[in-house]
């Protein structure tokens, strides 16, 4: 077994000590049930610490960590509660890795649109075209280039929740993620 660096973990931990119980209680009311899951969390940063391998994103892989324990305690169906619609925001840092990945299978999703939809998807929101704009290059009207648009993200987002279940911040950031295991296949997961 690989000697670990206990005076670095107990420093990381001591650093995030704090965080990660604000980021909890955001979640769970019930103090000690909270201290309880932050506990596992410690024991799981212990014993997975050489699965990090870039050291820089310790922050985030510590709440990822979090977050799993949160919706474990949920899915266990403790008395604590029912599991939230989304978990807590803790930093844009999460949302920000979450969202890099997300978005880096979203373009397959989008290729297996229709092609009025797929054309209008691209064009206005990777190309950075205005509805106006599009409406113009397309030769439609501004409201059929509204409608099309409009219709190609609701089958884009009926095509991504097929495939995963979506956990959002209260302003609708995508913070987390579980794959369908017996539909995804784009998200590599």
């Amino acid at each position: 077994m690989e000697n670990k660096d206990y005076t670095h973990i107990e420093t990381v931990w001591n650093e995030y000590y704090d965080q990660l119980l604000r980021f909890i209680r955001k979640s769970v009311s019930d103090k000690a049930t909270a201290e309880d899951l932050l506990q596992n969390v410690f024991l799981k940063m212990l014993t997975n610490i050489e699965s990090l391998k870039d050291s820089t994103k310790i922050k985030s892989w510590l709440f990822q960590i979090t977050r799993n324990a949160i919706a474990d305690h949920f899915r266990r169906g403790k008395k604590s509660g029912n599991m939230p619609e989304s978990l807590p925001e803790e930093n844009e840092e999460i949302s920000d890795d979450v969202m890099e990945e997300v978005e880096s299978w979203v373009a397959p999703f989008i290729n297996r649109l229709p092609e009025k939809y797929r054309e209008a998807l691209i064009l206005s929101e990777i190309k950075g075209m205005s509805q106006k704009e599009l409406a113009v290059y397309l030769g439609i009207s501004y409201s059929a280039a509204k409608t099309r648009v409009h219709r190609g993200r609701l089958l884009l987002k009926q095509k991504l929740t097929e495939c995963c279940i979506f956990y959002t911040d209260k302003y609708g950031n995508i913070m987390n993620y579980e794959s369908n295991p017996n539909y995804c296949r784009s998200c590599n997961n």
